[in-house]
């Protein structure tokens, strides 16, 4: 079952992506929780072509993706998972979620490394600078930081040896819960509540998104909630409220701002 997994995983990707880009979509449609500012169809068009340039970047320059460097790690026993001999020491099933826990602290650990360091903040305020939020925003992300961010996940990856599947399956994972957790969504109170005790929920991303630059930096969590609560970046609620806050960046406001030649220059113009 793995190595179907593994041989299969592009086409699971692209299918778990297309299938829930529908279901949030429709979700959107008749729940929205916040009305959009923006022509929706201009920021989808331009997001999702940023999409395809962010694909077409790493086939040119990663010839070696995050799954490709999981299969090598594993056929070469490298990693700390090899050396410390866990893969034969404790289960398959442990090993994988272990394997994920970690993946995802890593990823929360690279998202506020790129808040704090300038130059990587200019590559990733792209993504802030969307003007609503919405499953598009989750895809909304420079190429450069593409490719730097696979770059590290490669390293982490390599360095504790996670196993093949378990890539797999955290990065369908990853996937998924950005395009939830950045929905326009409008869930019950009550379930959101009950969701983010586990994982990112919309209402608990949005906060991220606010111009105010005290909430832009809380609640990093892409995939599971606890980060945020266990280093002291969780924020509950955004202080003027979900249909009061403004959502994007103090700056990059024109609306011309959504298209694909504009986005791209963003880190190397000033505000």
């Amino acid at each position: 079952m793995s190595e179907w997994f593994i041989a299969n995983s592009n086409m699971l990707r692209a299918s778990a992506f297309i299938g829930l880009l529908i279901l949030l979509a429709i979700g959107e449609y008749y729940k929205p929780k916040r009305p959009l500012t923006a022509s929706k169809w201009q920021r989808w068009g331009n997001n999702l072509a940023i999409v395809l340039i962010n694909n077409l970047t790493l086939k040119l320059f990663i010839p070696v993706l995050a799954i490709d460097a999981a299969v090598l790690a594993e056929q070469q026993q490298w990693g700390l998972f090899s050396l410390a001999n866990l893969d034969a020491t404790i289960n398959e099933t442990i090993l994988i979620l272990v394997s994920i826990m970690l993946l995802d602290a890593a990823i929360y650990f690279q998202h506020k490394i790129f808040h704090q360091v300038p130059f990587l903040w200019r590559l990733h305020r792209m993504h802030h600078s969307d003007l609503d939020i919405d499953v598009t925003t989750a895809i909304r992300f420079h190429p450069i930081e593409i490719v730097l961010s696979m770059l590290i996940k490669i390293a982490v990856i390599i360095a504790l040896g996670v196993p093949a599947i378990a890539v797999v399956l955290f990065e369908m994972l990853l996937n998924l819960t950005a395009m939830f957790n950045h929905s326009n969504i409008r869930l019950p109170s009550k379930l959101d509540r009950y969701i983010r005790t586990i994982l990112v929920t919309p209402d608990m991303h949005r906060i991220h998104h606010s111009t105010n630059s005290h909430e832009t930096n809380r609640n990093f969590g892409f995939c599971l909630a606890w980060w945020d609560r266990l280093f002291g970046s969780y924020q509950a609620q955004p202080k003027l409220g979900h249909q009061n806050m403004e959502i994007g960046l103090p700056y990059f406001r024109d609306p011309k701002e959504c298209q694909v030649q504009r986005m791209l220059t963003q880190p190397f113009r000033n505000k």
